[in-house]
């Protein structure tokens, strides 16, 4: 009896520990400050409410103050400001829900942008917590190209009017001017007095099809403006990440989220395969990360970028795999409400491009 009983004893434990490891468990090594996680819901506006999220907590480092800075007042603009690419290209450009951290950055350069309670909100949509473009851009989407590829010789500029209707329609009016805090501004001189020198920032990339140490538009669909990003050996792109943090900077990350090793759980590892990540989870062996196999994944397609996040820490779980602590925009969902922990491979396999202060690159960098 005694022998079953210490067997019994012995499984118990063996079980407890079996499911204590079944999850990682993370220790922080670096952890910036970040504004509240955001839900963008049924819209494709992730480089929105990503890189809105990270000039909050560039302004959160830089002053001090927190701000709930309005999603759909960028939306709005650069919704227009796509529309109106896209015509003068005559529809040889890409219109979509989609877009990039330089998106954000350019419109509150030409337009501004106001806190999220100046901004009314239409009665189909709820701010940027129920955000739903479903129906809106079911419209959108087909005006936009019949102005585009329309077979008159000369078109008029009434199309925008038509077009602002449904902006404001569905995302709400963005105001000319408004009150905060007890001081009344245009969304131009909200932005300039938020502390931030919006000349500031940068995009970095690492492919090789382009030279090293040169600049060019990186060839993804949604990223519908032509802006530079810079391109550094993949080393260098990482340790250009880890020391943005060192040094109390978060980053704005985009890139491919569709791998087997990416989970609505909150946790990504740079794993291909599938079955093995269904079996062992987060210690399933990853994918080297090299610069020829990023390379390939880009060249063929596998490698595509669909997704933009904001980077604010580093960890590593009980096994020492290090990881980047991602600030989301699903809302407080997964297990780690709304923050995913991305592995160091997982991170420099599926990145696009980063997007930060130039500040916080070191002076051989800049």
């Amino acid at each position: 009896m005694k022998r079953i009983l210490h067997t019994a004893w012995a499984c118990t434990i063996a079980l407890t520990v079996w499911a204590q490891d079944a999850k990682p468990q993370f220790t922080i090594l670096k952890q910036n400050p970040i504004t509240s996680v955001k839900n963008q819901n049924r819209s494709g506006t992730c480089w929105d409410f990503a890189t809105v999220g990270f000039f909050e907590s560039e302004i959160l480092r830089q002053t001090g103050r927190t701000y709930d800075l309005s999603e759909m007042f960028v939306a709005s603009k650069d919704y227009m400001d796509c529309a109106d690419y896209h015509v003068r290209m005559h529809g040889f450009s890409r219109f979509s829900e989609g877009g990039s951290c330089d998106d954000v950055l350019n419109v509150i350069r030409q337009h501004g942008i106001c806190p999220e309670s100046a901004m009314p909100v239409s009665s189909l949509a709820t701010g940027d917590s129920l955000a739903n473009f479903n129906e809106f851009f079911s419209l959108l989407e087909p005006y936009v190209e019949a102005v585009a590829k329309t077979k008159e010789k000369q078109i008029t500029t009434q199309w925008k009017e038509g077009l602002q209707g449904i902006l404001d329609a569905y995302l709400g009016f963005c105001p000319k001017e408004f009150d905060y805090e007890g001081q009344h501004y245009t969304p131009l001189s909200f932005a300039a007095q938020l502390g931030l020198n919006w000349n500031d920032y940068v995009s970095i990339t690492s492919f090789t099809h382009h030279p090293f140490y040169t600049s060019f538009v990186i060839e993804a669909p949604y990223k519908w403006r032509p802006q530079l990003s810079w391109n550094v050996p993949l080393d260098e792109l990482m340790g250009i990440i880890d020391e943005a943090l060192e040094r109390g900077y978060n980053v704005a990350w985009g890139g491919d989220v569709s791998e087997a090793g990416f989970t609505r759980s909150g946790l990504a590892i740079a794993c291909t395969d599938k079955a093995e990540f269904d079996k062992l989870g987060f210690r399933a062996p990853e994918t080297d990360a090299t610069q020829a196999i990023r390379q390939q994944r880009f060249d063929t397609w596998q490698s595509t970028y669909d997704h933009v996040m904001q980077i604010f820490g580093r960890a590593k779980d009980q096994n020492g795999r290090e990881y980047y602590m991602v600030k989301n925009s699903w809302g407080e969902t997964g297990d780690y409400q709304g923050i995913w922990y991305m592995s160091r491979n997982f991170i420099a396999l599926n990145t696009t491009y980063v997007f930060l202060n130039r500040n916080a690159l070191s002076k051989s960098i800049q």
